[in-house]
């Protein structure tokens, strides 16, 4: 845990300027598609007049991206979180050097030509990739490749939204798949880092500041829970909508290299519609919050921008989810917000928090990232109402999320429903078998072989010696064997079994513990001993591991009822 926190220091270091220089690409690439100017100035896209250009630039970036993708690297497709998600779990944590260079060109160019997308999934991607490249250099365990891969995901995160408490939220409950202080602290000391860097390369303060009152009245928290309810039914909506699209060009009888291109003429047509919907809109967002967009706005925005996302998306290119998500469930929460009590951008802000817990199933995450985006701690309980319904719908309506959908589609199911391993909650003293029968280590082999094939009910025996002590196992296969081949005159068990190594375990060891020595050492039963006197007392066999699994079913799917009434 100590190397890996020294460590992630580095990687922290690596995904912040990996961020600076994606935003800086955008930057460039904005300026020189739309203005026509080499600079790294922030450049604005809602202001843009209706013109051909406006369906052009789209397609031309989209055509380049395709390009990229065909003769560069298939894995630039995509918004990013899914690609690091199936590189942890089936790729060993590792991203290969070009994967690292062309995801951010890929997104730089989607988005500065005027893709609907966020930089959070491409940073997230890319300073994964940072991590993983760095503990690629060193002799390190998959495990540890990942918690570096986070650390690096976590610290692109936090540099671009000045979010460390929800990068760590996001690690946790969309990529680590796993609470443990050995990837933990690493992923924190990566985010800190990040955080640390990011006045002097990006900037201070919250990207979205929210100045507006937060009411204190009990209305409220129930209101925003109504919110989360509207944004998870929108976040199913997109999720499913998006790949029925995906499926219908998947259906198209042109190369996969082409429809980023044709998805951009629609993107094209929604910026001629409204140019809000293009790049990646971080002002709408702050207009979302200021109120300061009419109701009509709201809805055309709403609905053109969740259009064009959704068709850019699946098309295959490259872009995030995070930004659009906040644009589509604040646009909402605003429009709701009009026949709601108090400021527009309170519920602006609970439906951020509600459509992103319910996108990406990480409710604590939508919570933290409304909160700390606008600098506003009180308005964590609203938040924590709009994501946890908005979680809710989206469970209930949906099988898997809007990032784990595309890994399952190609045979690989996600589950992010995490609970405590129950064989770690199990002691061995309580699932083992007791007072197994047992063979004298000064038995004779040849005995030993009559009775597997007389009288012997079980397909393993411990040998124990003359004190009670296990030397070892011995099973039906090792009598076949020694009936047909030559042995010593006068072997006896204890001698056959002296040359190999025997796995032991005490029965207040946790079963999960025996479980992970049974799978390093090939062991299928292990004694059980007295931690004294070193005795046997019990023996414990894969399928007694099962009984620990099966009590937690129980407590699943068993209903009683304990009290049916008081008595006076």
């Amino acid at each position: 845990m100590i190397l890996l926190a020294a460590m992630a220091l580095v990687v922290g270091t690596g995904g912040t300027l990996a961020a600076w220089v994606l935003l800086k690409l955008i930057a460039l690439v904005t300026n020189l598609a739309w203005h026509g100017r080499f600079s790294v100035a922030e450049a604005d896209l809602a202001s843009l007049a209706a013109s051909p250009m406006i369906l052009a630039v789209p397609v031309i970036g989209s055509l380049i991206i395709g390009l990229m993708a065909r003769f560069g690297s298939e894995k630039i497709r995509g918004h990013g979180i899914p690609e690091a998600i199936e590189a942890i779990l089936y790729g060993q944590s590792r991203i290969s050097p070009k994967v690292a260079l062309l995801k951010p060109l890929s997104s730089a160019v989607s988005i500065g030509s005027g893709g609907p997308f966020g930089a959070e999934g491409p940073i997230i991607m890319t300073g994964g990739a940072v991590g993983s490249l760095f503990a690629q250099c060193f002799r390190l365990s998959a495990a540890e490749r990942k918690t570096l891969l986070v650390a690096g995901a976590a610290a692109g995160m936090t540099a671009i939204f000045g979010t460390p408490v929800a990068a760590v939220f996001l690690a946790v409950e969309v990529l680590l798949f796993e609470w443990k202080p050995r990837s933990l602290v690493p992923v924190i000391t990566g985010a800190l880092t990040a955080i640390a860097w990011r006045p002097s390369l990006i900037g201070t303060g919250a990207l979205f500041p929210f100045a507006g009152d937060i009411p204190g009245d009990w209305w409220v928290l129930p209101l925003a829970a109504g919110i989360g309810l509207g944004t998870g039914l929108l976040a199913s909506v997109l999720s499913a909508s998006l790949y029925r699209i995906e499926d219908l060009f998947h259906r198209l009888p042109v190369h996969w290299m082409w429809w980023p291109a044709l998805g951009a003429i629609v993107v094209g047509i929604g910026g001629l519609i409204e140019p809000r919907v293009l790049g990646a809109g971080y002002g709408n967002i702050h207009d979302l919050l200021g109120g300061d967009m009419v109701m009509a706005a709201v809805l055309v925005l709403l609905v053109i921008k969740a259009i064009v996302w959704l068709v850019a998306l699946g098309s295959g290119t490259s872009g995030g989810v995070l930004a659009p998500l906040l644009t589509l469930g604040g646009a909402l929460g605003c429009l709701l917000g009009h026949w709601l009590p108090g400021e527009t951008g309170v519920w602006a802000l609970a439906g951020m928090a509600g459509i992103m817990s319910a996108g990406m199933r990480a409710p604590l995450t939508g919570a933290i990232f409304a909160v700390e985006l606008t600098a506003r701690l009180d308005a964590l309980p609203v938040a924590v109402a709009a994501a946890g319904a908005g979680y809710a719908v989206a469970v209930l309506l949906l099988r898997r999320s809007i990032l784990t959908e595309k890994i399952a589609r190609r045979g690989r199911h996600i589950q992010q429903e995490y609970d405590v391993d129950p064989l770690m909650l199990t002691q061995v003293g309580q699932i083992m078998t007791p007072s197994p029968q047992t063979l004298p280590a000064d038995m004779p082999a040849v005995e030993a072989a009559d009775f597997f094939a007389r009288s012997a009910r079980h397909r393993t025996y411990p040998v124990v010696d003359e004190a009670g002590r296990p030397v070892g196992l011995v099973s039906r296969a090792d009598a076949l064997r020694w009936r047909v081949s030559d042995l010593p005159e006068g072997a006896i068990l204890g001698d056959l079994l002296s040359d190999r190594s025997l796995v032991l375990a005490r029965p207040d060891m946790p079963a999960g513990v025996v479980a992970d020595l049974m799978v390093t050492e090939d062991a299928g039963r292990v004694p059980v001993v007295d931690p004294v006197s070193g005795k046997l007392v019990g023996i414990l066999a894969r399928r007694d591991l099962l009984q620990a699994r099966a009590g937690q079913q129980r407590t699943e799917q068993e209903r009683e009822r304990f009290l049916s009434g008081l008595s006076a």
